[in-house]
């Protein structure tokens, strides 16, 4: 077998690794991506109040999305998901969103899922594919599981909005070209966003399928010109495994949760990186700037059974500023 057969990233992760000069050393620690999951990350989504998926629509877009239970958790008792091996987790709940997004929700498609803790800053990553769909659930087939850091990841403690189901209805939402003005503001306020990728060619290799990940800066970090999002790429695990699905074929979702108020914001669009545009010179700690045309987005108002106080920025966002200059980078 050939180096890049025996490897964990697909071609185009390889080929972004080599571009910036990291390819071998992530060699040396790659062992962290797994085909099965470790006990403590079975446990780790075992007890999780919610998790982010990424899944495709009928068009091939990947959509970015909490996931909740069917109703509020009783206290001390947040599980959804089970995990009766460890290439599997069964979830009691379906995404909401999957007729209004026209999602491929279906047995042998691909899907990504991050599981993050807001009040440790503990994150894990899954890739895998759809098993069974019934109606109250599905099951995941695991082929891709692997930690990450805490960086960037925003200390919250949520609470359970009293009364309310996990999923608000979505009866009345919409999907839009662009991006709603109304919308805008609270893109513009963030420190957080979730995103979703997917690889060009989607088949049983388990390196080639959606991911999920995380996104954090100081409020204001993502700008928005248009129906354009442009963000700036921190230095992280350097696995690259988003920036490497966007070269692979660059179709992108994205989830903004506003945590004061349950209101989510999610987007699909196309993604570009920038690796040389001057604007990387605008945002102190950018090591490079990714844009993002929104194609279509849906405001969803206090979609999110819960809110979420700050306790704290992360540490590491220090070592990082805020958009320079008020010019259009396009």
């Amino acid at each position: 077998m050939t180096q890049q057969e025996n490897s964990p990233f697909h071609a185009a992760e390889i080929a972004v690794q080599k571009r910036l000069g990291v390819a071998d050393q992530v060699a040396q620690y790659s062992g962290g991506i797994r085909k099965a999951m470790p006990l403590q990350h079975r446990e780790f989504f075992c007890e999780a109040p919610f998790v982010i998926l990424g899944l495709l629509d009928q068009q091939g877009f990947p959509w970015c999305m909490p996931l909740f239970p069917g109703e509020a958790p009783p206290s001390g008792d947040s599980g959804f998901i089970t995990s009766p091996t460890d290439t599997r987790l069964e979830v009691q709940a379906l995404p909401v969103l999957r007729r209004l997004l026209d999602l491929d929700f279906a047995p042998g498609r691909k899907v990504g899922m991050l599981g993050i803790q807001l009040h440790t800053r503990r994150r894990n990553r899954m890739n895998g594919v759809i098993g069974e769909v019934t109606a109250t659930g599905f099951s995941i087939d695991v082929e891709l599981s692997f930690g990450n850091c805490p960086k960037y990841i925003q200390t919250r403690e949520l609470q359970w909005v009293k009364g309310e189901p996990a999923a608000m209805s979505v009866d009345n939402a919409a999907v839009v070209a662009g991006i709603a003005e109304h919308a805008k503001s609270l893109i513009a306020q963030s420190d957080t966003f979730f995103i979703a990728s997917r690889t060009k060619v989607l088949d049983s290799d388990p390196r080639h399928g959606v991911d999920a990940s995380h996104r954090g800066g100081k409020p204001g970090f993502v700008k928005v010109e248009g129906d354009t999002l442009y963000f700036p790429d921190f230095s992280g695990n350097r696995f690259f495994n988003t920036l490497g699905n966007i070269e692979s074929d660059g179709r992108v979702g994205l989830f903004f949760p506003d945590f004061s108020t349950g209101n989510a914001l999610l987007a699909a669009g196309r993604a570009e990186v920038l690796w040389d545009h001057p604007a990387v010179n605008e945002f102190e700690g950018a090591q490079r700037i990714v844009a993002v045309k929104v194609e279509r987005s849906t405001f969803l108002e206090k979609f999110m059974p819960m809110t979420g106080e700050l306790q704290e920025i992360s540490p590491v966002l220090d070592r990082t500023g805020v958009w320079k200059d008020s010019k259009p980078l396009a």
